[in-house]
């Protein structure tokens, strides 16, 4: 038989920040024993990871989702309405808080999970398919990052482009985001990148107050308000998918739990991300919109005059730069953990274990530089992320995760039956954004004419 799953993981470290209860010590087959934690034992190493207090993770966690998501709300609003948007806003909100607990959950039970592949190899496990659903998941998560990535190189591109009046070549704006980027994702530890996150959160914030004040001075719109509107349902889901979009930092959770000092503290961190994130979501939407009109753009920092927009990208350029840069540090970390985990060169400073880390940042940063250059439509980028790999990570997944940790007792109780329904339906929302959002932004990249792949031309949101 197995042993119990905390002593699955190796270092003092591990066993003094989880509460393990005797349930979960009964429940040995939910281990996948060989399975070991991917930083060990940290007392005499020369890079500690686990160093991480709560709110320091909160800061990194709002960082990476509080970005580019928010930029694309407010046209979502213009095309669903003002009501359907904000219960959207609202409503996907609250579900993702549920999501992101859950992921919480999975992660106490399974200390040693530092990735969705990770995941995938404990729930695939039973079944005798531990490698296939370890690779499955974590190429899946892979590729979402260097996706998210690629979204910020273009977005650093539409700023470029902004600023300066379309001073160059659009690619030479993504070479300058890519290097950039790039330098800035060379620390190996997420809490030398958590001090970073504060200078993200002020430049969004500042930005949008700068936006939100022009806008409401200026009056683009045509001050009609629409509390709800007449679309066709590849539009409107097209706007789904970016709202979706907003909340699409889940993926990354498992790394950014497994670096915390004390991962129990962990509900703490996700509820001041959820607070934070869909209380600026909604003003910054709602307040853009009324004032904005029907014509508001994408990204939203494009909606004010010249001066005030240049202005607000200016700003808003450590956002544009370190919430990507987060991304690319959890990217580049997974597959680092999968070449060296349970080696030395996780915890040493040597040549070749920098040398490596230098070398997987700078390849994942440069396919992630083809890939905004491939797509460069801002909404369209963001509908295509979210349908392949947003729809499960922040949602359908996590409710596979709950009905795997409780498998076997979905008719014990009441409120056992409860959960497993509303599971189920997160299953399905998961399924239902994916394939719905795959329709619809294969359609709009395919009609979109606005931008061209590979071209000097400005970038579009």
């Amino acid at each position: 038989m197995a042993e119990p799953h905390h002593t699955a993981t190796s270092g003092p470290d591990i066993n003094r920040s989880y509460s393990i209860t005797k349930e979960e010590e009964d429940r040995p087959e939910d281990v996948v024993s060989h399975l070991a934690d991917p930083f060990g034992d940290e007392e005499f190493a020369e890079i500690k990871y686990r160093t991480l207090k709560w709110w320091q993770c909160g800061m990194i966690m709002i960082a990476e989702t509080v970005s580019l998501g928010i930029l694309s709300l407010p046209s979502a609003v213009a095309v669903l309405g003002l009501a359907p948007a904000v219960i959207l806003i609202v409503g996907l909100g609250i579900v993702a808080t549920y999501t992101g607990y859950v992921i919480g959950q999975f992660k106490l039970r399974h200390p040693q999970v530092h990735s969705m592949g990770d995941a995938g190899e404990v729930m695939f496990h039973p079944m005798g398919l531990a490698r296939f659903g370890r690779e499955f998941l974590g190429t899946a998560q892979l590729l979402f990052l260097i996706f998210v990535m690629g979204s910020h190189i273009l977005t650093f591109s539409v700023m470029m482009d902004t600023v300066t009046d379309h001073g160059t070549c659009s690619i030479v704006f993504g070479i300058v985001g890519l290097i950039v980027s790039f330098i800035c994702a060379l620390p190996r530890t997420l809490r030398k990148v958590s001090w970073l996150s504060f200078a993200s959160f002020a430049s969004i914030l500042a930005a949008l107050l700068i936006t939100m004040i022009a806008i409401a001075i200026q009056r683009p719109g045509d001050g009609k308000v629409d509390a709800t509107t007449t679309v066709s349902l590849s539009k409107g889901f097209l706007a789904v998918t970016n709202i979706v979009f907003a909340y699409a930092g889940h993926v990354a959770f498992f790394g950014f739990i497994s670096e915390m000092e004390t991962p129990t503290d962990y509900p703490k961190t996700l509820y001041m991300l959820q607070i934070t994130d869909t209380s600026m979501y909604v003003i910054a939407a709602v307040v853009i919109y009324i004032y904005g009109g029907k014509g508001v753009d994408s990204p939203a920092l494009s909606s004010t005059k010249p001066i005030t927009a240049k202005l607000a990208y200016g700003i808003a350029i450590p956002t544009i730069v370190i919430a990507g840069v987060i991304n690319g540090h959890v990217a580049a970390k997974y597959i680092y953990v999968r070449l060296f985990r349970g080696t030395d060169h996780m915890k040493k400073r040597t040549f070749f274990s920098i040398g490596s880390w230098v070398v997987i940042t700078l390849v994942l940063w440069v396919i992630a530089w083809i890939i905004s250059e491939a797509i460069p439509v801002f909404n369209n980028l963001l509908s295509l992320i979210t349908s392949l790999f947003a729809s499960w990570f922040t949602y359908g997944l996590s409710g596979i995760f709950w009905l795997f940790l409780n498998r076997g007792q979905y008719g014990a109780s009441w409120k056992k039956m409860v959960l497993t329904v509303v599971n189920l339906v997160i299953v399905g929302i998961g399924a239902c954004l994916c394939g719905m959002g795959l329709w619809v932004s294969g359609k709009a990249i395919h009609d979109d004419s606005s931008g061209a792949s590979f071209s000097c031309a400005a970038r579009s949101g």
